[in-house]
Parts: C-alpha cells; structure tokens; sequence
C-alpha cells in the first residue's frame, strides 16, 4: 500500500480534530510511513451505535489518510464470547461501510506469542506470580490518596514464578489461586501502574481454542501486544482507557524487539471522549434484560440501539455516519442530545423518501354526490418542490374514501384546522370536501362521515368557501390493507440509568404501538426496501423481517418532529398551573398569533424548536429570517436557544455583527465536546462586542482554561491537602463537591472548567 498522506479539509470524512493533529504531526516529522487504525470489539454482545462512532474514528480516520484499519476481535474471556457475535460484528461493520480487506485478526490468534511474552518478562524480573485473593489485591492496592504496599509474594525468584506460572497454564490449580502480576510500582501515583493483572487462571472453554488454555490475557496485556505485532501505528480509545495508556506504553517499551517482535515504530495510545445517548441503554447486560423478560422483540427489535435493530427500523448506515461526523471527536466525554440523531435520520431520508398517502386509524367518508362505481385517478408528486426531484403517481379517487380518526372532531377546538362538520377541507392531491353529517354508534363513537366533494376545487380553492386546512387520505376500494409499526423512544426519561430505581421502572410501554390501516396501491409496484414518507405521518418501510410477505406490514423509522419536547412542555405546564401565580401557557401565547406567524410557529415545531423559541421566532420577522440563514449550515434547533436568548435583542435590533454561519460553525464544534455552553456564550458575547470571529474568540478562551492533564494534577493535589473531606465525601457527604470544586479554581486562579472539574470528581469518587 502507498505511504500515508495528509489529507485536504474538504477530502476528510472525518473532520479535523486534535487525533488529526497529532496524525498530520507525525507525519511531517517522518515517525510513520503509514497510518494503521483498528477497531477491536470484544465479541461478546452486538454491535450497537457506541460501536458506529467508535468505529467511525478508528476507520474513518485510516481512510482518510490512505492508510488501513485492521477488524479485530478482542477475544481474550472465554465466559461471554461466542462466533454468533463475531459474525454480527462483520455484518455491521461490512453495513456502515468499512473495509479491512485481509486485515481481519484475533487475539487469540496470539495467545502462544502472548504467553510467551508474560514468560519473558518474569525472566527479566518484571512479572511475579501473586496468590493473595482479589479483594487482598484490592486492599493493598491503597487508594487514590494512600500508596499501595507490595504483596508478601512480590519478590519470589524467578524460577518460582516460571514453574508456578506454568503449572497455572498446565490446569493445576484453581480459579483464583494465583494471578501474574507485572512488577511495576505500588506507590504510583497512577493506580493502574500498582502491579496490573497479566493473567488469570480461568477453566473455561474458549469458543476457537476450545480448552487448550487455562489461563487467559487481561485486556491491559493483551491490547497493546496485539497493537504491536499487527503494526498499528495510533491506538484509539475511549477515555476510560486514559490512566491504562501507561501500563500500555510499559508493556511496549519492555518487550518490544523481544519474542520475536518486529523493529517498526511502537504503537501510540490516543484517547477520545465517551459519547453516550439519551433515552437508552447499550449495556449488554441490561439489553439481555429487555430481551429476556420480552420487553423487546430479540436483538434486532428495531427500538433497540443495536445496529441490527437500528437497520431493521430502515435507518441508514448514511444516517449514522453523518450522526457520527454531527457528534464529533474531543477529549471530553459528553451526552448526546437523542434529537442530533433523528435529525440525521431525517435529514438523510428527506430527499430520497417518496411521498405517498396511508392512513393508520382509518374513519370511513362517504362522498354522496360522487357517482357510485366510478373511480378517477388524480396524479400525485412523489416530492415537494423543495426536494426538487421528478416523479409522480396516479391517486384513485372514488366515492369511499379512508380518512384518519384523529382528523376529525365532532367537537372541534379553536384553531381546528381540519375535519369537522360543516367545514371545508381539502383532501391532499384532490379536492376540496364538506363535512355534513357524523354517524355515530350506540356508544357514541363517530364510525362513518358523510359529506360531499366540490367538483371546480382541484387544484385551486372555490371562491367563497374558507378552507381550513389540508388532510391525507386513500380510496377505501383499491387501498391495501396494512399493518403499521410504529416506535418510540425506549424509555421515559433521558437517563434511565440515572434515574430512581431500576432502569427498567422508566421503561416506555408506548414505545411500540401496531395499528391497522391502509395504504395506496401505488407501492405495491415498489422496491420492498423503499424507504417512504407517509405524509403526515412519518417515514416508513416494509418490515423486513414480518413485512416482505403478502402482508404488508410497514415499520415507522421516524416521526416527522419531535413530538416529545410538546409532551415536556405540557408537563412544565401542568406543574405551573398549581402554583398561586400561573405563568401564561404557551398555548395562549401562540393561539394570539396571526395565521402566518401560527405557520412558523408550527414550522418551528415540526423542526424541533422548543415551544418557547418557536414563539418569539414568530413574533418577530427579523429572527426567523436569521433561523432560516441558520438552516442552510446545521439543525435550526441547535440554533433556536441562542438566536432567541444570546443574540436576539442584537438580532431584533438589527445590530448583530455575529452571521448565522459564523454561529452554526460554533455551535458545530460545541456539539462535538470542544467548548462547553459558558465558553460558547462567552465567544459570541465578545464577538458582538466586535472582537473577532466567535470559533476564533472561542478556541483562545479555550486555550486560557488549563490543559486536561495538569487539571488531573491539581485535583489530585486538592484531594491529598484534604484527606479528611474525601473520607467524608467518600462516606456520602456530597455536599464538599462543591468545596472541592472551589478549591481547585482557587488553585488553577480561575483557569479551570467548573464542569470538567465536577465531572471529573464524580467519576472519581462514583457520584
């Protein structure tokens, strides 16, 4: 393969960020020819969308640079691993697009080499064998503020540790009997580096060696070996991996040129930041969970956030690449808004997704002055104007037509805008009608609507008649029967894990709900995987697995809108009303606006703009004029907060220095964890002020708070000053976050992030 080449802005499917740097630095000084990436699951569970983002890092990037990404299996415990997850990793892998070629490996592939390495190294005096049981381990690790002290078995000579260790591998002891331990420091400061676990004794069979072996590499041993002798050149990982890239380097550094390892460059150890999504899980042990108590239909159901549930719904692996380059790389961890994803997802399936009419909960309407037996075609766009696509259909129109239940009231609200008796609406593609009569059963249910059609209303509205809205709509007779899917989010709330009890006490039972309809006959002439917009409804398309049969059976991918962020608001509302002193509803503010400010209104809505936004953007021309500036260069409703509250008395004063894609490029790069919301509101401040480029002003304030690193240092300073108030915060005493906190800004004279600081000590101490 031809040597690595740094790539232009425009050619990268991953976008600049510090591992890019560091990669283009190594490059111009000559310590690489060529980039060599891997991604090493462990096979123990399916691929879920972590493993998307992972994997767009570790793939994207060697592509990018002409370079290759090695498909590794990381299979060094035998107690969960099995070939059906090993073969699941290929598929999703080989799905969203990534080619390793001949490069596909194992790490048991190097189990003999790896064993002959540990033996090496108790040669050389830098493994011991330990037998103290794993909670003595733990105990004389010490903790972050008290040094660790050696095992009682550390210094046994070489020979004893050779023969024991062999005699491990050989089966003759028990599981937890003895471990090999390498023989590093138990006094440093990093706690990884006090003697990590090489080897355990585990009698188990492994699902490709069978029980050949009976001691098996940790993860912290195996990784970095395997790293070297394949050739990688930037090893990239997580952040919980940051304090293991020492034991990493070390185990490099002692054996590289040894047991037969080649002479080429070492392997680099780069940490990115943890992305985690709203509103699900993707701990396999909490989806085996979901999946045995059948809360979910198997590890393809399409609510789940694994890439064979994910495919199932019909999203595309085009939707999470972008997802993935929206998300971003940084050195934080952070949480994904789940609305960053949906967008993605819709904004990948707009231009491509045919428009055609279903109706899920389907009212009979019976046209009585259309002649009985007659059927019209009308002809039907398969895209709006804005997609710019050509194609249509032919719609049967007839006398009995389907019409959505919740399309029509008998008693309409103010502001009803569709079916009701003695209104006029028009139907989608045809023509105007007038409700006359609602019949209902003995319950008082409406099950049928009559009216009549008005034959010179096609294609324009009569003169005289106010028509009040539009609505979707199929020809009861050639309309085929369908059953419709519809998913939601998983769980209740954002954070089932963090939530108060168990994480499946937030499961949402309304996360799946099946009706029964019809659709039009045009898409049974189509590709069964057609992704489709069912206008009004959502995307959607045949269920691969239930619907590629003679039923038809059509799953939905996503909503046209966040429905969700209307559920909250009612809920802040209801709240609100209990209070002596209600606040206006929102409701009120956006009944007062006129019918074309209630238009953007309800764009906004459908763009996933809070309800709060959405109304100001309405009220003022100025500010949706700057919306939709903001559109052409990212989500608007990543936008909505700051045009409405940061920028918007300059926006409405006509004084805004900062343009809209000036703002979405900050706000792109806050998305993907370079800046927090302080920093962000900081730059745009200043640069209204006229002191430059918001991204630029941005990076300099980033760059004045102090580097990750000697923010660790500080911290673990803080916490050795004041061993008393950690064994108080350790004993539950939450409150001294806040002392801590403080102390460390003192320290760092203002230059720390207050969030990092926070996130990084309730990480330390589990908060």
């Amino acid at each position: 393969m031809a040597a690595s080449r740094i790539p232009k802005d425009e050619e990268r499917l991953v976008p600049s960020n510090f591992i890019t740097e560091i990669i283009d630095e190594d490059l111009r000084s000559g310590k690489y020819d060529q980039i060599v990436t891997r991604f090493p699951p462990e096979p123990n569970g399916f691929p879920h969308i972590g493993h998307a983002i992972a994997s767009f890092i570790d793939c994207g990037i060697a592509r990018d640079y002409r370079g290759r990404c090695h498909l590794r299996m990381d299979d060094t415990n035998p107690l969960t691993e099995e070939m059906r997850y090993v073969e699941a990793i290929k598929r999703d892998m080989a799905w969203l697009g990534w080619d390793w070629g001949e490069h596909f490996y194992y790490a048991s592939d190097y189990y003999d080499r790896l064993y002959e390495m540990a033996e090496q190294l108790i040669k050389e005096g830098k493994a011991y064998v330990d037998s103290l049981s794993e909670e003595e381990i733990r105990e004389y690790r010490g903790t972050v503020e008290k040094p660790g002290k050696p095992s009682p078995y550390r210094d046994r000579t070489v020979e004893e540790n050779l023969d024991l260790f062999r005699r491990m591998a050989a089966g003759e002891f028990e599981e937890g009997a003895h471990v090999l331990r390498a023989k590093i420091d138990m006094s440093a400061a990093n706690m990884k580096l006090r003697d990590p676990i090489l080897y355990r004794i585990l009698k188990a069979e492994h699902y490709r060696t069978g029980g050949r072996w009976k001691v098996y590499p940790m993860y912290d041993f195996a990784h970095p070996l395997s790293d070297y002798i394949e050739g990688i050149t930037h090893s990239l990982c997580s952040s919980e991996f940051i304090d293991n890239r020492a034991v990493y380097d070390w185990l490099v550094e002692n054996l590289a040129g040894k047991c037969g390892l080649p002479e080429w460059p070492r392997p680099k150890q780069i940490e990115f930041g943890r992305r985690s999504l709203e509103y699900t899980v993707v701990s396999k042990r909490k989806l085996v969970q979901l999946v045995e108590r059948g809360l979910v239909d198997g590890w393809d159901d399409p609510r789940l956030p694994t890439l064979a549930g994910l495919r199932r719904r019909g999203v595309r692996p085009q939707a999470l690449t972008a997802f993935a380059r929206k998300v971003g790389i940084s050195r934080t961890d952070r949480t994904v808004d789940i609305a960053l994803l949906e967008w993605a997802i819709r904004d990948d399936l707009n231009p491509l997704a045919p428009r055609v009419m279903a109706v899920t909960e389907p009212l009979k309407l019976v046209l009585t002055n259309y002649p009985e037996g007659e059927l019209d075609e009308l002809e039907a766009p398969y895209f709006p104007p804005d997609v710019g696509k050509p194609g249509s259909r032919k719609v049967p129109f007839g006398r009995e037509l389907w019409v959505e239940r919740s399309d029509f009231a008998l008693e309409p609200p103010r502001g009803w805008k569709r079916l009701a008796v003695g209104g006029h609406t028009r139907l989608r593609h045809a023509y105007v009608v007038r409700i006359d009569e609602a019949v209902t059963n003995d319950a008082g249910e409406v099950v049928e609507l009559r009216g009549v059609y008005l034959p010179e209303s096609l294609g324009k509205n009569p003169e005289g008649v106010k028509v009040k809205g539009a609505v979707h709509w199929v020809a009861a007779g050639p309309a085929l029967a369908a059953e419709f899917r519809l998913y939601d989010r998983l769980f209740k709330i954002p954070f089932p894990d963090a939530g108060e009890g168990s994480f499946l006490d937030h499961y949402n039972p309304d996360s799946l709900r099946i009706l029964r309809g019809y659709v039009e006959p045009s898409v049974a002439a189509d590709d069964p995987d057609t992704r489709y917009q069912f206008e009004r409804l959502g995307y959607f398309w045949r269920d691969p697995v239930l619907g590629r049969g003679e039923q038809l059976v059509f799953g939905r991918i996503i909503s046209l809108k966040d429905t969700w962020k209307k559920a909250e608001a009612k809920k802040r509302e209801a709240g609100a009303a209990t209070k002596t002193k209600p606040k206006p509803k929102r409701e009120d503010k956006a009944a007062a606006l006129d019918p074309e400010a209630r238009e953007t209104y309800e764009r906004c809505l459908h763009l996933g703009v809070g309800e709060a936004e959405a109304v100001q953007i309405a009220r003022s021309e100025r500010l949706r004029t700057y919306l939709e500036d903001c559109s052409a260069h990212g989500p608007p409703a990543l936008a909505a907060p700051w045009v409405v509250h940061v920028l918007g008395k300059a926006i409405r004063a006509g004084e805004v220095r900062v343009t809209p894609a000036g703002l979405m490029e900050l706000l792109a790069q806050m998305e993907k964890g370079e800046f927090d919301r302080r920093t962000v509101k900081q730059a745009l401040e200043l640069a209204q002020e006229g002191s430059g480029e918001p991204l630029d002003l941005a990076r300099k304030l980033a760059a004045e708070q102090i580097p990750a690193e000697e923010l660790r240092r500080l911290i673990d300073e803080v916490l050795a000053d004041n061993p008393d108030k950690v064994a108080e915060l350790r004993e539950g005493k939450t409150g001294l976050l806040g002392f801590f906190v403080g102390q460390v800004m003192r320290r760092s004279q203002g230059r720390a992030n207050p969030e990092q600081v926070q996130g990084i000590l309730k990480k330390r101490f589990d908060l």
